[in-house]
């Protein structure tokens, strides 16, 4: 079975800052909607989590250097969350976050590399 990362990618810190306590209740429902999907379609969940506002991340440059505080990158949409799904029907399992695309967010679907695909250690430092 193959494993996927889905990246939720929306306006920063939208949920957080803009958005009243009934339109947040009303997302986390999509969210629980396609967590049901995601079950009946067959598509395991194995892990992911809602990610805190970008004022809380500290970003690292290319290179290494000084830590900052806020994002990577300036940028108008920001990652909020990501799900690793394990699934045989990747068509499907995009089919079941058109969900929570509805309600505003984007989706990146991503497959993750299978350690199989990976240089051994061996070939790496010879």
């Amino acid at each position: 079975m193959a494993q996927y990362t889905v990246l939720i990618i929306g306006a920063a810190d939208r949920w957080w800052t803009s958005m009243s306590l009934a339109e947040r209740t009303d997302g986390y429902a999509q969210y629980h909607k396609l967590g049901e999907a995601l079950a009946a379609g067959g598509h395991t969940v194995v892990g992911g989590a809602e990610l805190t506002q970008t004022a809380q991340a500290r970003s690292i440059p290319a290179g290494g250097g000084a830590v900052t505080d806020g994002p990577y990158a300036e940028a108008v949409e920001q990652v909020g969350g990501y799900y690793q799904i394990e699934t045989e029907d990747l068509d499907g399992m995009i089919e079941c976050f058109q969900i929570i695309a509805r309600t505003g967010d984007g989706i990146e679907v991503r497959p993750n590399v299978v350690p199989e695909d990976r240089p051994s250690a061996d070939a790496v430092t010879s």
